[in-house]
């Protein structure tokens, strides 16, 4: 199988064949076959007496796990723990960001300060704090404080839930039991009715997972809002991609993982300390890059160029030009210290729950975020002393991002065309057929698939349809490195309706041609971004966002996160497509509920196809039938 589109990664693979380092790539070939039980969800070693293996075709093989598990039950449990592992990730980083609010409204974050005043008022009247004269501070421990009761056992409906969704989304999720009664709880409880001798009906067990992941939109809908209140809403911003971004006479730092805690201090502190870089030989001084999230989210906000996510993270050492790899948490492989043992670069770990052996380890904390930061650039400097100039091999691949595309941002600009009611230019031209409908781009990158060309070909499959394309996590990272993120790409790709719809905005907002092909609207936390804009769509028309032409995709989805992430997007109400299929098909009653029954319940469904074209083919269909609903 080609291993990737990128020309970056295919240069750099090759590199790491002629010089005996292995990949992810090498990795899971070398696991190949897969096991088979373990890729229909028929596997479960979730007490000691097992693993259990239930016969996929029902044959002579065991029907029942030792428990009397049926395929059902082990299926159902398997995916609502993966969904529950995702809403942990989402929602520690969010308590992350509360716990630095906190410490700043107490006096203990000298580094930090509130960057979006706006932002920050606007979340405060929305979860129903009043000002009434208090200090810049104490709203802020106001807020924390509330934001820290969203993890806890509460009687009424999470705020960031009930005060972001359409009152008809909130009155199905009162009906169906999905609400969770805190973020952590929401955890707690499946861990819990997925262990031996605790839920063993299928469908009970999917309907915790759902509201589990209710609980994840809850916690990235807050974990989005706190970023940008701390570290300022993003706004257009011309970057640029690709490995290409390194540079020969510079001391390259990448960040890397999915936290702008460390890295927005980083940025800050880089700057500092130039002058040290140029002492120590590096003309060009200190030279940020970003990989996965965490390089996404500077991106947005200060134009850091995006190097590449997370399925060729590795690549990025095998430049021998990269001199740290600075990384926080989540889509981190354990594999980076060793690949970094054939070159000069360090490894960085930050964060006391992500430490990888071999890897050298600076513990962040906010109260000397500075400090920190200083001693990692300079742990990175002493690096490049080391470079060997022989092994480095920078591809010449550059493109032009446009990233910053918030949800602020968007309305912004809508608000050049029609001041006074911002919404109505992006409702007319999906009324009259200009934009066909709207779909979300997430998810990751996955070594099963030739990386990058389903993202690749089915978004330019949908431009070509006029739909509008907003795109968080890796699906922009992948865009941005194949130049999707440009106007020129709309030039090119884009259908007449679309593109006259892109290029009306763009001149309005004085670019003097289109906006980009796809709106890069945030890193993988920022996925409520577009959910706010369907949101805010649906209340304008008094509908709910069940009935909205809006569709979700990620189509090369790798990690747990995405399962989280796509659940909730159906528990939103929002077909959803998927390019890899899920390890579910041992049971097809979890399969029928995931794509038919959860349509008749929540208007939101999966649809599951590996092909680009036909995947495209269907969403198109999802989105003419949704307008069909709306009479338009």
């Amino acid at each position: 199988m080609e291993r990737s589109i990128s020309p970056d990664s295919i240069l750099l693979l090759k590199t790491a064949q002629a010089t005996g380092v292995t990949t992810a790539w090498d990795r899971y070939e070398a696991q190949l076959p897969q096991c088979g039980f373990g890729e229909t969800g028929l596997c479960c070693r979730h007490c000691l007496q097992g693993p259990c293996r239930i016969d996929p075709f029902g044959v002579s093989g065991p029907k029942y796990g030792i428990c009397g598990a049926s395929a059902d039950v082990i299926v159902a449990r398997g995916l609502a723990r993966s969904i529950a592992g995702g809403t942990a990730s989402h929602s520690a980083h969010a308590k992350h960001l509360v716990h630095t609010m906190l410490k700043f409204s107490r006096g203990e974050a000298p580094d930090y300060s509130i960057k979006d005043k706006d932002k920050f008022y606007a979340v405060l009247q929305r979860v129903g704090i009043t000002r009434d004269g208090k200090s810049e501070e104490e709203l802020a421990g106001e807020l924390a404080q509330l934001a820290l009761d969203e993890f806890s056992e509460r009687e009424d409906p999470p705020v960031w839930l009930k005060t972001t969704i359409t009152p008809a989304r909130m009155q199905k999720f009162e009906q169906f039991g999905l609400i969770p009664s805190g973020l952590d709880s929401a955890v707690a409880e499946v861990m819990h009715r997925t262990t031996n001798g605790v839920d063993a009906d299928a469908v009970n067990i999917l309907l915790g997972a759902i509201k589990c992941a209710v609980g994840d939109y809850t916690g990235m809908y807050l974990a989005t809002d706190l970023s940008d209140i701390l570290f300022g809403t993003p706004a257009p911003v011309m970057a640029r991609a690709n490995l290409g971004t390194l540079k020969e006479n510079a001391v390259n730092i990448a960040v890397h993982g999915h936290n702008p805690v460390l890295s927005e201090v980083i940025v800050a502190q880089a700057e500092l300390m130039r002058e040290e870089a140029i002492a120590a030989g590096a003309p060009a001084g200190i030279n940020l890059v970003g990989i996965c999230c965490t390089g996404l989210e500077v991106m947005m906000r200060h134009g850091i160029p995006t190097a590449t996510n997370s399925l060729s993270q590795e690549l990025a050492i095998l430049t021998g030009a990269l001199d740290a790899a600075v990384v926080d948490y989540q889509c981190i492989m354990p594999s980076l210290p060793t690949v970094a043992s054939h070159y000069h670069t360090a490894i960085i770990t930050t964060m006391s729950i992500a430490k990888i052996t071999g890897a050298h380890h600076i513990e962040f904390d906010e109260k000397h975020a500075g400090q920190k930061a200083q001693e990692i650039i300079r742990l990175a400097i002493e690096a490049f002393k080391k470079r060997d100039p022989a092994k480095v091999n920078i591809p010449p691949v550059v493109n032009d991002a446009w990233a910053g595309m918030s949800a602020e941002t968007i309305v912004k600009v809508l608000a050049l065309v029609d001041p006074q009611d911002p919404l109505k230019p992006l409702v007319d031209n999906i009324v009259n057929g200009n934009i066909l409908g709207v779909c979300l781009f997430a998810g990751c990158n996955d070594v099963k698939i030739t990386q990058d060309k389903t993202f690749v070909e089915l978004v330019k499959a949908l431009a070509a349809e006029n739909v509008l394309i907003l795109c968080t996590g890796c699906a922009s990272g992948s865009f941005a490195r194949h130049g999707l993120l440009t106007p020129a790409a709309t030039e090119k790709y884009a259908g007449p309706g679309l593109k006259a719809v892109l290029t009306a905005l763009g001149q309005a907002a004085g670019l003097g041609g289109p906006l980009p092909l796809a709106l890069h609207t945030g890193s993988c936390v920022d996925n409520t971004r577009a959910a706010s804009i369907a949101t805010a769509i649906a209340n304008k028309l008094g509908v709910d966002v069940s009935a909205l032409p809006v569709v979700a995709t990620a189509p090369e989805a790798a990690m747990e996160k995405a399962v989280s992430i796509g659940t909730w997007a159906v528990a939103m109400g929002l077909p959803t497509h998927v390019g890899v299929v899920p390890p579910v098909t041992g049971s097809p009653l979890v399969v029928q509920v995931l794509t038919q029954t959860a349509k008749d319940l929540l208007g939101g469904y999966f649809i599951v196809e590996p092909d680009p074209k036909a995947a495209a083919a269907k969403l198109v269909a999802v989105l003419k039938e949704r307008r069909a609903g709306l009479g338009i």
